[in-house]
């Protein structure tokens, strides 16, 4: 399958196209485009919330995500964090069992609800960590913190990013950015749950900034909200993916919130495929045999 697992401790004018097959087209701005690349896709699912509110319906939400995740097409699953409920330590056990049929690599992050030292003992010892596939690095960065909504940076990790950057780019590899708490700022009508200036924010985006470019997308889950994200960082896609287990709609394009949000708020896992000049985001609702109708996202875009 191409993949490399690798640890390390802590180192133009832009525009998107959304393309919905209903014909809405809004500008958005650009990620990256390389000549002999491979295009491949990839699976993305978040927030499935083993054991909330003790009882076994996240677990039987995940047994049906995991049927559908196994006929998948994808090389590989990235879990964006909130694997289980409330640090409900016994429900790791039952996530492992059934993520072990799926039939693919799947990296997890942790989120709010996975503490630190209960992912390290279950999922993996290196939290923050990176894979390199067919010419791409997933950064897995934790920015959680169980005791907050809000996200944190520390001055070590955003080391350990800025290095990962430069040894990419000497590599000719492009980035994705793994994280669970959006770092873009929301207010009403969002949820208000962000990376925080004074948590590390402005610092990440000087790493991004001094990497313009070179990271293709910063994908976060969190808000339970379907596909929701931002445009204004060209050519880094702030992108937040649905729950698994549930989403809710805030009608946050009816009020006039910035960014974007798909019509779809049914439990759902996203296919991701990275192209030579597009990244394509197609929900797959969970227990449906087709992916949501007049949901394609294409985010078109451009090497600097």
């Amino acid at each position: 399958m191409n993949i490399s697992m690798n640890a390390v401790t802590r180192r133009t004018a832009m525009r998107r196209t959304l393309f919905l097959s209903g014909g809405l087209s809004l500008p958005l701005p650009i990620t990256l485009r390389a000549s002999g690349f491979e295009p491949f896709s990839f699976i993305v699912v978040s927030d499935t919330h083993l054991g909330r509110k003790d009882n076994d319906q996240a677990e039987r939400q995940w047994r049906k995500t995991v049927a559908d995740l196994a006929r998948a097409d994808g090389d590989l699953v990235i879990h964006l964090g909130d694997v289980v409920d409330g640090g409900r330590e016994e429900q790791y056990a039952i996530y492992l069992e059934e993520r072990a049929k799926i039939g693919k690599p799947v990296h997890e992050i942790p989120g709010n609800h996975d503490p630190p030292d209960l992912f390290a003992r279950h999922i993996r010892p290196e939290i923050d960590t990176f894979l390199d596939h067919k010419g791409v690095r997933f950064v897995l960065l934790n920015n959680s913190r169980t005791d907050s909504h809000d996200g944190f940076f520390t001055e070590s990790q955003l080391g350990w990013l800025d290095q990962l950057l430069t040894d990419a780019a000497e590599s000719g590899l492009r980035i994705l950015l793994c994280i669970h708490v959006p770092v873009h700022p929301n207010r009403h009508p969002d949820r208000g749950w962000f990376v925080k200036p004074e948590h590390g924010q402005e610092k990440f985006y000087e790493v991004l900034d001094a990497h313009h470019g070179q990271v293709a997308g910063v994908f976060h889950g969190h808000f339970h909200n379907g596909i929701r994200g931002w445009d204004d960082r060209a050519p880094a896609h702030e992108v937040c993916f649905p729950s698994a287990l549930y989403n809710g709609k805030r009608n946050l394009m009816e009020q006039g919130a910035p960014g974007y949000n798909l019509e779809e708020f049914r439990p759902c896992f996203t296919r991701v495929t990275i192209g030579t000049d597009a990244i394509e985001l197609v929900c797959h609702p969970i227990g449906e045999s087709e992916p949501s109708e007049s949901k394609l996202w294409k985010l078109v875009s451009q090497l600097k």
